[in-house]
């Protein structure tokens, strides 16, 4: 499959609307990706990343059917992670003396992944240059840590096509390829929960990057991230909603998260919801159980909202298993300027509240000092401290 971006430019990648699961186990994906490899055919012919190892032979057979890849001159790999390098080894099976432009800690990347190679690599910084004919370059900008320390963006001129890999991306299975014919409540979910999950531990470093590239004056018509949609209309909405993202991002909602043994934390984070609502009807009230709730689905709720409120039960003498690794996950993501409480039943010894407070005090949160603790079943008793618990941290 060979799909026309834009003049001599194609995209060659693999859109995959089976796949459920993202590094590992640990990112969910609810409506498919896609590993984006683009062709650009002019004086030279350049390849822009491959694809998954999963899906190198298809890679390959498909390149096969649409040009004589010996013609190939030059491979870009804008990051070693193995979705955008995977059948880069079968490739050079094919063509072993293509040269291979990257950064340096790409290179120590891939063969740190594959053992050290013979291969052509030719280390590029930002604002290295190759001439590819046809009145067109190439322009290589550092995109250090958006995701991985290797990771680089790649500028083509004439057409003005930033291929941004991870940047700007979405884990979002689209035949039709381009941003406009998408739909877009998908879309921005989708998006959204990338930065969140994959993008905003370093989210301090993408104002910086928008402005460093932002001040090259590249006149940017199109953006191609690895994966998900092309951004071919009005490209420049994925980067105001980064620079958005990026600023302490929330809206007027609180997020409920909890782990119940015999649903008596499950009785208070309800009862919590309710007077939320009594309080202020504008606020938006979700509510997760950590134990069936996607964690990757429940850190994009957690993204929005300007508080949550954290319930788990003791058990022996610490939390539920779910909730530890899940606030685990909470602070590698890092947010910021967000309040938190916490809630949970006890029955023996109570070290629940302590736990939670200090975990969310660890993830960045600033953690008001009301909680809701009953022993054993919540009582009505148990519930007049939610006037001042929700005013503080609301306030």
């Amino acid at each position: 499959m060979k799909i026309k971006v834009k003049n001599n430019v194609s995209f060659v990648g693999y859109i995959d609307f089976e796949l459920d699961k993202f590094h590992g186990d640990d990112y969910s994906i609810n409506h498919g990706s896609s590993q984006n490899s683009y062709l650009i055919e002019e004086e030279k012919t350049v390849l822009i990343d491959t694809v998954w190892v999963n899906n190198s032979e298809y890679f390959i057979e498909n390149l096969k059917n649409e040009i004589d890849i010996k013609k190939i001159d030059l491979i870009v790999l804008n990051h070693s992670e193995c979705d955008h390098s995977g059948a880069l080894e079968d490739l050079m099976k094919e063509i072993p003396n293509v040269p291979i432009y990257l950064t340096d800690l790409a290179k120590k990347s891939i063969e740190g992944q594959l053992g050290e190679k013979s291969w052509d690599f030719h280390i590029v910084k930002t604002g290295d240059k190759i001439n590819i004919g046809n009145g067109k370059e190439l322009i290589f900008i550092d995109m250090k840590m958006l995701h991985w320390p290797d990771s680089m963006a790649t500028y083509l001129t004439g057409d003005n096509i930033l291929f941004s890999n991870d940047a700007f991306g979405a884990h979002y299975a689209c035949m039709e390829l381009f941003n406009d014919k998408a739909d877009q409540n998908v879309l921005y979910m989708e998006a959204m929960k990338y930065f969140v999950n994959i993008i905003n531990p370093f989210a301090f470093l993408v104002l910086k990057k928008i402005e460093e590239i932002e001040n090259l004056k590249l006149k940017i018509d199109m953006i191609a991230p690895s994966h998900g949609v092309i951004w071919r209309e009005n490209p420049r909405q994925i980067v105001e909603k980064y620079k958005l993202w990026s600023s302490s991002y929330k809206e007027n909602q609180i997020s409920i998260i909890y782990e119940t043994m015999w649903n008596g934390t499950k009785k208070i984070a309800h009862k919590i919801a309710e007077y939320i609502n009594i309080f202020d009807k504008n606020i938006v009230v979700k509510i997760f159980n950590i134990s069936k709730d996607d964690k990757n689905d429940i850190m994009t709720e957690i993204f929005k909202s300007k508080a949550i409120i954290v319930g788990s039960p003791t058990c022996m003498n610490d939390i539920l298993s779910h909730m530890s690794g899940f606030l685990t996950f909470l602070k590698c993501l890092k947010f910021k300027d967000k309040k938190a409480a916490t809630f949970g039943c006890y029955g023996w010894s109570g070290e629940n509240i302590n736990i939670l407070k200090n975990k969310l005090k660890e993830s960045g949160f600033n953690v008001i000092d009301e909680s809701i603790k009953p022993l054993y079943n919540p009582k009505d008793e148990d519930y007049e401290i939610l006037p001042s618990l929700v005013e503080n941290l609301l306030k």
